[in-house]
């Protein structure tokens, strides 16, 4: 049982999953799918004073305050519990991509050229978490919505402002890729 946990699910046992999960929101009653709005039911809980925003029935979203959660014990569960002791299995083209951007060690999940304490304190560490960390958070905010809830449920509702957000972060992403990741590194 801890070889199957220790692998990466297919795509094909995976995204069936995550498209059941529509169907199973739309028979609960209809509720979107995503994960930045908990960002909202928590400073709704929070009762910030005289804010209107954060003024409604935040009790509404526990159900999916608790699969905020449940992806957070997720991703510790599978980066410190069940983590894969192989390197990942990258393409040469991005390993010579990526040593041309000055990343060397490719031992972990992610590379700790990037993350690490260092890093962290430096000045393209924090540029990259906080205006990168606003930037993502404005943009969720601003297009209604993050990546998840946007390709996923309103995608499969068939709403236009979902596609155009979904081909915003496409945009987004490669210009991120090939022109400012350059540039920040």
């Amino acid at each position: 049982m801890l070889d199957f946990l220790y692998q990466p699910w297919p795509w094909y046992v995976a995204g069936p999953i995550i498209g059941l999960m529509v169907p199973l929101l739309f028979y609960i009653g209809n509720k979107p799918f995503g994960i930045s709005s908990n960002f909202r039911h928590i400073c709704a809980a929070c009762d910030p004073a005289g804010i209107e925003f954060f003024k409604y029935d935040w009790k509404s979203g526990t159900w999916n305050l608790v699969l905020g959660a449940g992806v957070l014990i997720g991703g510790f569960l599978g980066g410190m519990i069940f983590a894969n002791p192989e390197p990942i299995n990258l393409a040469s083209s991005t390993i010579s991509d990526l040593r041309a951007l000055g990343i060397s060690d490719f031992s972990g999940f992610v590379p700790s050229d990037l993350f690490n304490w260092e890093a962290l304190g430096s000045g393209t560490g924090i540029m990259v978490l906080a205006v990168g960390g606003f930037l993502v958070g404005f943009g969720a905010r601003y297009a209604g919505g993050c990546t998840s809830g946007h390709a996923i449920s309103g995608l499969s509702n068939l709403q236009l402002a979902s596609l155009i957000a979904v081909i915003g972060f496409f945009i987004g992403g490669l210009l991120m890729t090939y022109v400012l990741l350059p540039l920040i590194l």
